[in-house]
């Protein structure tokens, strides 16, 4: 058979219907293709032919091109060589067995994930350690950038969440207390929850929701359009240069919004008991400082710099698996969200266990 005419996406229709009949003819018999005529050749119709020869030969024939011209020969290769591998097939499993399977992969992928972390945060702490020793390779500038997206943009919706949850936490213990005459101890029910626990875990959810989710976006796109390649063969360290400054920033203001939004929170609690439980602001004042410890602050912003790390390691390492599609991208923004909420609340439980073990 002899092919002309153009092989391109602009002729779809006839190419498939040239090649629908490619197949009938070659099907369980030997056929030679002449290529010398086709005038024009793209990746379409490359992959609409090696398609049709795969068909041939798996119906038992063979297809040979002769006289293709070596920039069309080189292009039915390239798409012979990056053609898809069908996936192997799986053994029929039942129910149990199928079950067992679905865990058995979770685990083995969260396995290789938390190797892919830590492998990150091992490069992150070189890179400190490369920078300490040439501050001047540092970016102040990107450091400082940074800590204002994280923290100063992120100031209103921490003290507006903490001052909401603050106030719903003393309205909800008034009422169970009352029944008790003792409402006056919602002081000390929200100023150990919100210092202790509540305060640094909502701050971390919202900076991994909104902080975390941009760095992860942010870096998923320089890898969609290879900025992050361009940056290695400029000779220049990406984790360095991009990864650094935003885990520091993390680290330094996920402290400060912690403590911005146990302030507000306190004050929610604060006029919540005033207004339901009759409370004066001296005694709840008073209150406060008898219930609570400068120990007690301290619990959450030690709390807040290891949430930071987690959330700064998890956002990169999404970032950095994001492929090049804008599924991928929306896929990989969720998993940071999901994992770095999941680990922030994972390590305060851990840290909950260490610091009633040493009584602190």
């Amino acid at each position: 058979m002899a092919l002309g005419g153009r092989w391109t996406a602009d002729q779809a229709p006839a190419v498939e219907a040239a090649a629908a009949r490619l197949a009938a003819a070659g099907r369980g018999a030997a056929l030679a293709v002449d290529m010398a005529g086709i005038e024009r050749l793209d990746t379409l119709g490359a992959w609409v032919l090696e398609r049709t020869r795969a068909e041939i030969e798996a119906a038992g024939g063979r297809l040979a091109y002769l006289g293709a011209a070596p920039e069309h020969r080189t292009l039915l290769g390239e798409v012979a060589a990056r053609g898809a591998e069908p996936a192997p097939a799986r053994p029929g499993l039942g129910p149990v067995m199928g079950a067992l399977d679905g865990v058995g992969r979770a685990t083995v992928r969260a396995g290789r994930e938390c190797v892919e972390g830590i492998a990150v945060l091992g490069e992150v702490i070189a890179a400190c350690g490369r920078v300490l020793a040439r501050p001047g390779s540092f970016r102040g500038t990107a450091l400082v950038n940074q800590i204002e997206q994280v923290a100063l943009n992120g100031a209103p919706i921490i003290v507006l969440i903490s001052f909401l949850v603050g106030g719903i936490v003393a309205q909800q213990g008034i009422f169970q207390l009352q029944r008790f005459g003792a409402q006056t101890f919602v002081v000390n029910l929200i100023g150990l929850l919100i210092l202790r626990e509540l305060g640094v875990l909502l701050t971390s959810i919202m900076v991994a929701g909104r902080s975390g989710s941009a760095i992860t976006a942010e870096i998923g796109s320089m890898r969609m359009r290879e900025e992050v390649d361009a940056l290695r063969v400029m000779g220049l360290d990406p984790i360095e240069i991009l990864i650094v400054p935003r885990v520091l920033a993390l680290m330094i203001g996920l402290p400060m919004l912690t403590l911005i939004g146990d302030l507000a929170a306190l004050t929610g609690g604060g006029l919540t008991a005033m207004l339901y439980g009759g409370l004066t602001l001296d005694q709840f004042l008073a209150r406060l400082q008898a219930a609570v410890g400068v120990h007690h602050i301290l619990v959450g912003l030690i709390k807040a710099p290891f949430m930071a790390l987690i959330i700064g390691v998890i956002a990169t390492v999404e970032g950095f698996a994001v492929e090049g599609s804008a599924e991928s991208l929306g896929r990989h923004v969720t998993a940071s969200v999901v994992k770095s909420i999941f680990m922030v609340i994972v390590l305060d439980g851990l840290f909950a266990v260490f610091f009633a073990a040493i009584d602190f």
